[in-house]
């Protein structure tokens, strides 16, 4: 189920598929840190065991960036972070793609050399498991719970079933107590299928050129 569908343009990776970047060009890391680190409110609420879920794992940008985030806030216990993803890239290409940043460089090494077939790994301070498949079906079927979402499933436009109300519901279902979530995309359908799931949601300053993106959190009485 490998990803065949891309083209680089200004040395960033774009989907054929879906017509989308992967990340943008000019500052992918500093909006990957400014919508999901901050958005989830990271590295404040990092805890032992916490469990980071991912919808798209696209070039593991996000991965790396969490995961860098986690040892430099002294975490020394497993991150837990599951990736939802249909159409992986080779490591080959997510390597070119992570070049762009060599100050994540240690930890792509240290990843890739971990990387299983399955695209799991595990390191003394990261829990790593990508689930193949289409997200509306294996992300249901999954058994675990996310203290925190990563929604990053290209453009609410481009591909509209990574935003449908039962995957948000399944989001939603999929939540710890107290849990957060963060998406680049200030779509008002997306904001009101995530309050469906049980999520009060914000739109909050995006980063860049992009006025406004959603975050969400899971009351705590639930």
């Amino acid at each position: 189920m490998q990803n065949t569908n891309i083209i680089w343009i200004d040395g960033a990776p774009v989907s054929t598929r879906f017509d989308d970047p992967y990340f943008s060009a000019q500052n992918g890391l500093a909006e990957t840190r400014h919508v999901f680190l901050k958005g989830n409110s990271l590295p404040e609420r990092f805890c032992d065991g916490f469990h980071i879920a991912e919808t798209g794992f696209g070039t593991g940008l996000n991965l790396m960036a969490a995961w860098a985030l986690w040892e430099k806030s002294g975490q020394t216990t497993p991150l837990n972070f599951t990736s939802f993803e249909a159409y992986p890239m080779s490591v080959g290409e997510m390597a070119k793609a992570l070049s762009k940043w060599p100050e994540l460089g240690d930890h792509t090494q240290r990843l890739f050399a971990a990387l299983q077939p399955d695209y799991s790994v595990d390191l003394p301070t990261l829990n790593f498991r990508m689930i193949l498949g289409d997200a509306t079906q294996t992300l249901p079927r999954w058994q675990g719970r996310a203290d925190a979402w990563f929604l990053d499933g290209f453009s609410p436009d481009k591909n509209p079933d990574m935003w449908s109300a039962e995957l948000m519901r399944q989001v939603g279902l999929h939540s710890a107590k107290s849990a957060t979530c963060a998406t680049y995309t200030a779509a008002g359908h997306v904001r009101r299928k995530l309050a469906a799931a049980g999520f009060a949601v914000s739109r909050v300053k995006g980063h860049g050129k992009k006025r406004h993106m959603t975050v969400g959190k899971i009351p705590d009485a639930k």
